[in-house]
């Protein structure tokens, strides 16, 4: 004797369906929901992995992509004139024969990129090895704390204030964070002796939002920019 379910099937098609069939038919259904969940965790794992631009440590290709913002290399860097958390008034242009790396960060309170400062000072060596001569970091925060976090934080890099964003919206790296327009990323750019632009990294922006760079993926980064002039993305 035909089942209540069967019979309700028969009467809307004319024709008995069996149990398997059915089985069979909702098995399908459960296998083309898991492929497309499947190829939807693909496409967001591509996404989120954009070629180009990487590390040139081995075994971390895209691991810390960046994108180049302009000003880039080959162009002329915009004018810098901050007060320092040296008790100095910087001025880029008194700076010209010398390889500058401006490092534009998040700030106060982004921790990481106070730990970035302090691996750079630990590694200086090795920055000056590629022709750096000065580093200096320029943050949105007002001088009186930025003074107080340089002094917690023991570091001895200037830490420029740039509360107008003045000086970051002349570099655009305030194009490149998670915290919108009004704070800096994570941008190293490195300005020559004659005060033309040879490197530029935006690590800060989507979709990575990179807020610290280990020091050998940075100074690999710098290393290949620099030997290539203008970098290519």
């Amino acid at each position: 004797m035909a089942s209540h379910s069967t019979t309700q099937e028969k009467k809307r098609t004319g024709r008995v369906v069996p149990r398997a069939g059915r089985k069979h038919r909702g098995l399908l259904i459960i296998l083309a929901v898991v492929g497309l969940a499947v190829l939807a965790l693909g496409v967001i794992f591509v996404s989120n992995n954009p070629g180009g631009s990487s590390s040139g440590v081995a075994g971390q290709a895209d691991r810390y992509p960046f994108q180049i913002g302009t000003p880039g290399p080959g162009q002329a860097a915009p004018p810098i004139q901050l007060p320092s958390t040296d008790g100095s008034s910087f001025d880029l242009a008194a700076l010209q024969g010398n390889t500058v790396l401006l490092y534009f960060q998040e700030g106060i309170m982004c921790q990481p990129c106070w730990d970035q400062i302090k691996d750079i000072e630990a590694n200086m060596p090795e920055f000056q090895a590629l022709g750096i001569d000065q580093v200096v970091s320029i943050t949105t925060d007002d001088l009186d704390l930025l003074r107080q976090k340089v002094a917690d934080e023991g570091l001895s890099t200037p830490v420029l204030s740039d509360p107008d964003l003045a000086v970051s919206k002349a570099y655009t790296t305030n194009l490149y964070g998670m915290m919108g327009t009004s704070y800096n990323g994570h941008t190293f750019i490195v300005v020559g002796p004659d005060g033309t632009i040879r490197w530029r990294a935006d690590y800060g922006g989507a979709p990575k939002y990179t807020m610290y760079l280990p020091i050998p993926n940075l100074l690999a980064d710098l290393r290949a920019g620099l030997d290539k002039g203008v970098l290519e993305q």
